[in-house]
């Protein structure tokens, strides 16, 4: 068995995340053609997080914001024997020829975005799409997907390791522990 190891504890997160949101204001000098749109349902902490960096920074109502879930757009839906409830959708704005950064906890199989992009396509054609990911597990695709921006990458060759983003309010981490399956 494999001891947990801290990948980034509270103070290494809060930077990283500060460093993404320096990274969004660098590529976007008007942040108002940007809507930033968290994955349900383990990207929504990490979404609101930024999009708080980003007000803080630009002021209240600036920031375009939603959150996507993406239950019935996964291709593994119908294959397991437990009831899937969907998270909340809100997306209050029209993405059509709009910015739309997706942004997600971990990025390990890309399959988690190929459903986000399909159910982003129900909302309308945006302009252009872009990912944001605190922890990219690049050895690990299944499909041709890359983040824009990253937090960090973790390099899981080893199989039978997971990455666990705890997002505790006092003491949020992130972890590599063994997976369970």
């Amino acid at each position: 068995m494999t001891k947990p190891k801290i990948i980034l504890n509270k103070i290494q997160l809060d930077l990283t995340i500060k460093r993404l949101m320096f990274e969004i204001i660098e590529n976007y000098s008007n942040i108002e053609e940007l809507a930033i749109i968290g994955l349900q349902p383990r990207g929504v902490a990490f979404s609101r997080s930024l999009k708080t960096l980003l007000e803080a920074e630009y002021g209240k109502g600036k920031i375009m914001y939603g959150e996507l879930d993406i239950t019935f757009y996964r291709d593994d839906f119908r294959r397991g024997k437990d009831l899937l409830v969907p998270s909340k959708l809100d997306i209050d704005f029209d993405i059509e020829d709009r910015k739309i950064l997706l942004v997600d906890d971990v990025l390990y199989t890309g399959r988690t975005i190929r459903a986000a992009l399909d159910a982003l396509a129900d909302f309308g054609r945006p302009a252009k799409v872009e990912l944001m990911t605190l922890i990219d597990r690049r050895y690990n695709r299944e499909l041709p997907i890359e983040a824009d921006y990253v937090g960090q990458t973790v390099d899981t060759r080893i199989t039978g390791l997971k990455v666990k983003v705890d997002w505790d309010d006092k003491d949020p981490k992130v972890w590599l522990i063994e997976d369970k399956k």
